[in-house]
């Protein structure tokens, strides 16, 4: 279904007008990630500017959207966000770093999967509504045909608000396979199938316990990262119809916008340096939150606990999540850059480390834990391993995992939130944090998920506070405003820190 394309062809004119389409499915593990990584790739490289987006906080994703298309990918949440917030965040995001051409959007889990079981809160649908976004369904076609059309015909008619625009057929076997399915399909639903993907081993993308290898590390211990990517943009590119792809994508409607946008930059005379621990270990991070954190007056200077021997001049330091785990040996070899942290946070830096960042600043780390259960850790050794120490507590990875949107309200003032201040976020992680002393401070009490023990999260030590919750400053909006003012607060009291 190779066309020819050409990237003046699909222009936005208007900026509620952005062409946009949503790549959903039917379930988890259908394909729409590859889909949506090769769609990105045909798009981008026959000169298109595409602004992606994941439905969801996944940070692993939107790592590789980032790298493919050279624009910055964001997240949309139903639940975390309101309608008008959704709104300012895409249409920031396609009128950032030059007008985007077109939109793709990825959805997450099933169409219709979300927080509730009546209701589409969370859901990729609601965001498909909130947008006025046409659907094209990824459907994992194996062993069925004439099956697939009830499947598109109850995505179809579940909810009749969604508009699904097209089908896309993944892990087809053979000629008679696509046929009897694509006729199907049209027959009893009249949803155009616009793409037909075979089976093919050659798209798989390295996997682990929290879904893809982050981009960042794929790149960096791949020697052929850019022919992975290729080798999907073909198989789609050959298997999906571009052209009605892009044609779904410009009948859309101008969206509305919002009321006031909470991307706007504040005038300031100093700018405070916060350091963001940024590389294989260490990665996950919303743009929102970085970008928030610059537009709020921050000067961002990045640095790496696996690689750089010392920490730099800065006035703070944020460490996002990650997989220290699996670079706990690094980490500890790290001496120079473990000790210049701890000594940071005796001395009073503001340091706020985030699910990985958090394991970083306890005292010990132990991998490979064998337990009733354990589901992934199993082919590493039993290992204990010396962390920065600027927080009590021995973390461990085992069996336990937590997925929750979580709320919570801040019970200390701390560099993210001032006493009372309240969130909605969300925890992923498969460690726990124990051997806490009995006097251990917590800064924050959740009404809504796990934290670090009995509810409890943020655990602090003077200035450096570490929690399982992961903030997104584009739902939390003292995040970016707190952080920079607790900073520039400290910065008065006290010199940068090398």
């Amino acid at each position: 279904m190779t066309a020819v394309i050409h990237a003046n062809a699909l222009t936005a004119t208007e900026g509620e007008r952005i062409p946009r389409v949503l790549i959903s499915a039917g379930s988890s593990s259908s394909g729409k990630t590859t889909v949506t990584i090769g769609l990105l790739a045909t798009l981008s490289r026959a000169g298109y500017k595409v602004q992606p987006f994941k439905v969801g906080l996944d940070y692993i994703d939107p790592s590789y959207y980032s790298e493919i298309t050279g624009r910055r990918a964001r997240n949309i949440d139903g639940y975390l966000m309101s309608e008008e917030r959704v709104r300012d965040v895409f249409l920031h995001g396609c009128e950032t770093d030059g007008k985007a051409d077109i939109a793709i959007i990825e959805g997450v889990r099933g169409l219709y999967e979300g927080l509730e079981s009546l209701s589409d809160i969370g859901s990729t649908a609601q965001i498909a509504k909130v947008l006025n976004c046409p659907v094209i369904l990824v459907l994992n076609t194996r062993s069925i045909t004439r099956s697939a059309a009830a499947i598109v015909s109850g995505f179809k008619t579940f909810d009749p608000q969604v508009n699904i625009a097209g089908v896309i057929l993944n892990n087809i076997g053979g000629q008679r396979h696509a046929k009897k399915a694509k006729e199907a399909i049209e027959h009893y639903t009249s949803v155009p199938v616009i793409g037909i993907i075979h089976r093919n081993n050659e798209m798989m993308i390295s996997m682990r316990h929290l879904g893809l290898v982050p981009a960042i590390e794929e790149r960096r211990r791949s020697v052929d990262f850019e022919g992975k990517i290729g080798t999907i943009q073909k198989v789609i590119s050959e298997g999906v119809d571009i052209e009605k792809v892009l044609g779904i994508a410009r009948r859309v409607s101008p969206l509305p916008r919002p009321s006031n946008t909470i991307f706007v930059p504040r005038e300031v005379t100093e700018k405070p340096v916060i350091g963001i621990a940024l590389d294989e270990a260490f990665n996950f991070y919303y743009h929102d939150n970085l970008e928030l954190l610059e537009l709020a007056g921050a000067e961002l200077h990045y640095f790496s606990p696996v690689h750089d021997k010392h920490l730099p001049k800065v006035d703070a330091i944020y460490i996002g999540g990650g997989y220290p785990e699996l670079f706990a040996t690094e980490l500890e070899a790290n001496v120079s850059m473990r000790k210049d942290i701890k000594t940071a946070s005796e001395a009073g830096l503001p340091i706020y480390g985030e699910c990985g960042g958090l394991m970083y600043l306890t005292q010990k780390l132990t991998t490979g834990v064998k337990e009733k259960g354990m589901y992934h850790m199993s082919d590493m050794p039993v290992s204990t391993y010396e962390m920065v120490g600027a927080l009590p507590g021995h973390t461990l990875m085992g069996h336990k995992r937590v997925v929750s949107y979580n709320i919570g309200s801040f019970s200390l003032d701390t560099v993210i939130g001032k006493t009372g201040n309240s969130f909605c976020a969300h925890e992923f992680h498969h460690s726990e944090v124990t051997e806490l002393p009995a006097d251990a401070k917590f800064a924050i009490k959740l009404s809504r998920g796990t934290g670090i023990i009995d509810s409890w999260d943020g655990l602090t030590v003077k200035n450096t506070l570490g929690c399982y919750a992961h903030l997104v400053a584009s739902s939390y909006d003292d995040f970016a405003k707190s952080f920079v003012e607790f900073v520039k607060g400290m910065r008065g009291s006290k010199k940068s820190l090398h």
